[in-house]
């Protein structure tokens, strides 16, 4: 076995020293030298399974053995179909057709693409803006870059990003003002997007786009109750399309298929990955609405669009697989059942710690905000780099979570990500719960 200071590898950091994943089994994974390391964050909320589901290994097999890959600009294959057919027989109303991608990234520019392609087709030229909201993440690639909030990943590339504008997230711990009732403020931060439509010109606008519960960048935030609906609301008044980026909170992760089911709204367009193919092959999807379908099918006919890897035979047959496990064994349920004991347990470990700010999240996507003060909310310096600090000796203490700074404003903040698999039990929730702990008291108290 190569020691990692031979890797030919370009890893994402030159320096790091990372162990080699040799195993994994259920919630675990285990290195080279034995260790084992209790998945708290699904990787990047992707493991959703766990690891080494059968079921999913043995349609992946099956897949190989009758045909791995055929281009779907020739031909299309009955995985692909049948993932397709049974996403839409689960989605909300309205969305009719899928986009198979090879992950997140693929999802969002897909969208943002279509979205271009779908003004033009109407005889709306000129709607090329998007809107999006700071402290958001839709990934890496230009075109998600740009219409993520994410200051950190954006700053480098900026010459090389289009212009978007960003409006403030919906954060009730931070932004909500006293005296404001959580659907006031909810009305407040939404109203910024009518704002920002009418500067911009409505003509000019084509889209919107946000994360129904902020993942990475700001660890696991829902929007308060009667926000999306106003979203909605402002997006069908001035002809704008809504683009939901579920590819963190959507597929279980929160206790529903689709995460816009909790707030009652239907976008145009919806990503999906992570936990559409579990961390099983890489996968990804855009959902999109009938009338954008429809759109193209009567006008040009093609979505001048594509990728090599898109609607792989072999990544479909994991993703049915997941699927069909997520919405027949009972996962969602469960997803709800243990999101509320990790929440309990949480809430339990951290009760009046004077570091632990706030606790949120839906289902088994859970996010912790650290403070230096906890009754001020004042953030802790972030030279300190404390989300660094914990994510090493969380793992040094054999858990893989995710935390990360720059919470608040792309600087200042540090909080934590949760996302373990789906099938956790309740005594590994106390395993994560206890070795976070020991983690974060751990490096506050140097």
């Amino acid at each position: 076995m190569l020691k990692s200071t031979s890797s030919q590898v370009f890893h994402r950091h030159c320096h790091a020293h990372n162990p080699t994943a040799v195993s994994g089994q259920g919630c675990y994974i285990t290195d080279h030298q034995g260790k084992q390391y209790l998945d708290g964050s699904g990787g990047a909320a992707v493991s959703c399974l766990g690891h080494g589901d059968l079921d999913v290994n043995h349609a992946m097999k099956a897949q190989i053995d009758q045909m791995a890959f055929a281009h779907t600009g020739f031909f299309t294959s009955e995985p692909a179909e049948q993932l397709a057919q049974l996403l839409i027989q689960h989605a909300p109303a309205g969305l009719e057709r899928v986009y198979l991608v090879s992950g997140g990234s693929e999802a969002v520019e897909s969208a943002l693409k279509l979205a271009r392609q779908y003004f033009l087709e109407v005889g709306q030229p000129k709607r090329s803006r998007v809107i999006a909201r700071r402290q958001s993440y839709h990934g890496n690639t230009l075109g998600a870059l740009a219409v993520g909030g994410n200051q950190w990943r954006r700053q480098p590339f900026i010459p090389l990003l289009v212009e978007v504008s960003h409006i403030a997230p919906c954060y009730a711990y931070r932004d909500q003002q006293q005296g404001e009732t959580e659907l006031e403020y909810g009305l407040r931060v939404a109203n910024e997007l009518e704002q920002e439509i009418l500067t911009i010109g409505a003509g000019n606008v084509m889209a919107f786009v946000a994360e129904p519960v902020v993942g990475a960048t700001m660890g696991a935030v829902p929007a308060v109750a009667g926000y999306f609906t106003r979203i909605r609301e402002i997006c069908d008044q001035y002809g704008v399309l809504l683009i939901l980026d579920e590819v963190m909170c959507g597929m279980g992760r929160i206790g529903k298929l689709f995460a816009c089911e909790h707030d009652g709204v239907v976008p145009d367009l919806l990503c999906l990955a992570k936990g559409l193919g579990a961390g099983y092959q890489p996968i990804g999807a855009m959902l999109a609405s009938d009338k954008i379908y429809q759109a193209v099918a009567q006008g040009s006919g093609l979505f001048q669009h594509g990728y090599t890897y898109m609607g792989h035979p072999i990544a479909c047959a994991a993703a049915l697989a997941v699927t069909h496990k997520i919405l027949n064994e009972g996962l969602l349920d469960q997803v709800v059942r243990r999101g509320e004991y990790l929440h309990g347990a949480l809430g339990d470990m951290f009760e009046g710690h004077p570091n632990v700010g706030d606790i949120r999240g839906l289902g088994l996507f859970q996010g912790i905000e650290l403070v230096s003060d906890r009754s001020t909310k004042a953030p802790l310096l972030p030279s300190l780099g404390t989300a660094g600090k914990i994510k090493k000796a969380a793992f040094e203490a054999g858990l893989v979570c995710y935390p990360m700074a720059g919470t608040i404003d792309g600087v200042q903040g540090d909080h934590i990500l949760l996302a373990p698999p789906f099938i956790i039990s309740e005594p590994q929730i106390d395993e994560l719960v206890a070795k976070l702990g020991q983690s974060i008291n751990e490096v506050l108290a140097n």
